[in-house]
């Protein structure tokens, strides 16, 4: 039997804390600050299409639910002081 992956994508909270936003008002902000309430307004606009939209919708969700910590030692290890 093959074995079930749980738990949040690696690379995907990883890119969370790594990529800039492309465009937009908050073009070149990290993915993971931006704030709640434009990812609510994708939220209800629709997310883009493909990667970023997966990006996007993914920390929409975890700044809904609380769970930015779960970033904190991926931003500790990018951005070592």
């Amino acid at each position: 039997m093959e074995a079930v992956e749980t738990g949040p994508n690696p690379e995907i909270l990883e890119q969370l804390v790594t990529m800039k936003m492309p465009f937009g008002r908050f073009k070149d902000r990290l993915l993971c600050n931006l704030p709640v309430s434009y990812l609510e307004w994708f939220y209800r606009k629709g997310f883009p299409p493909g990667k970023l939209g997966i990006l996007l919708g993914t920390i929409y969700e975890i700044k809904l639910n609380g769970l930015e910590y779960l970033l904190d030692p991926l931003r500790k290890k990018h951005f070592k002081k």
